[in-house]
């Protein structure tokens, strides 16, 4: 059976697609010819956007305001949303704090949006795509998911876990014999905004990546059937590295300044439309826009 999903006739659901790779990845979509891109998002004035961008192309796209870190709701838009064949889950915050000067608040939104709306989203769509056997789910996850960076304790560990949830999924689908793939996604820093601010030591050898690069290459990496997407070419020597003693291992990510990156940090600010939908758990902190999870 031949690998991947093509984009072309397919549903291709995208969370945190109001804006960053996720609009981007919803335009490519669309310009493939998808049969209907379905946007999810915190704002519904972002997400119609991008919704007028695609239909204003010919094609077909309909937009959901949810929170995806509330279970509850992510469980009753799905109803609505109907089945997928490319689910693509990549919406993201990140605080940019160091462990001691985050709020509790922050750290439990990071993993409710990074981490458990990867069950709650995925357990949606999937009985579906199992039930037609074909389909993809897509993880965004981030190189930051490969090695731990200093002022992400929440934002790197929440992306450790997108890692290895994406790969026990792929174990559980390739021992149930389904046809059903998997694809995670582990870019360096991409420039969306939402890690405006951030610097890299060696930019030929770790650039900040092109958002509309980052985007086709994951829209052609479930089209050809890829498990791994991860940006640019030397975060791939991260499990090798390991095999260095940890002391080693450490010195190597500083030489490369990779604990450096977030000296300069600053984020993006949230709209005030992003928190005026969000339900109380998932509120941004609108009056010190540094304290605010910036999103992807």
């Amino acid at each position: 059976m031949k690998r991947g999903t093509q984009i072309a006739g397919a549903r291709v659901l995208i969370t945190g697609a109001g804006s960053g790779i996720g609009r981007l990845m919803a335009l490519d979509a669309a310009a493939r010819g998808a049969a209907e891109i379905l946007i999810w998002d915190l704002s519904a004035e972002s997400g119609q956007r991008v919704v007028d961008e695609i239909v204003a192309t010919g094609s077909h796209a309909r937009s959901f305001t949810v929170n995806v870190g509330d279970s509850d709701q992510v469980a009753a838009i799905a109803e609505d949303t109907g089945p997928v064949d490319v689910l693509i889950n990549c919406a993201g915050i990140v605080t940019g704090t160091k462990l001691m000067e985050a709020d509790e608040a922050a750290i439990r939104r990071v993993y409710d949006v990074n981490t458990l709306a990867l069950y709650w989203v995925t357990r949606a769509f999937l009985p579906g795509m199992l039930e037609r056997d074909r389909g993809t789910v897509v993880t965004i996850s981030s190189a930051a998911g490969m090695v731990g960076v200093a002022r992400q304790t929440d934002y790197s560990a929440s992306k450790y876990a997108a890692v290895g949830f994406t790969e026990s999924l792929r174990a559980e689908l390739r021992a149930d014999g389904s046809n059903v793939e998997t694809l995670v996604v582990c870019p360096f820093y991409i420039n969306t905004g939402m890690f405006e601010g951030v610097k890299t030591k060696f930019p030929l050898l770790l650039p900040i990546l092109e958002e509309t690069n980052v985007a086709d290459n994951v829209l052609d990496s479930v089209e050809s059937g890829r498990e791994q997407l991860v940006m640019p070419s030397l975060v791939r020597i991260l499990p090798g590295a390991r095999l260095l003693p940890t002391r080693v291992f450490d010195k190597v990510m500083d030489f490369l300044g990779v604990n450096k990156t977030m000296d300069h940090f600053t984020g993006r600010r949230p709209a005030v439309a992003e928190k005026n939908t969000a339900s109380p758990a998932a509120e941004l902190n609108d009056a010190d826009p540094a304290s605010a999870p910036a999103r992807r």
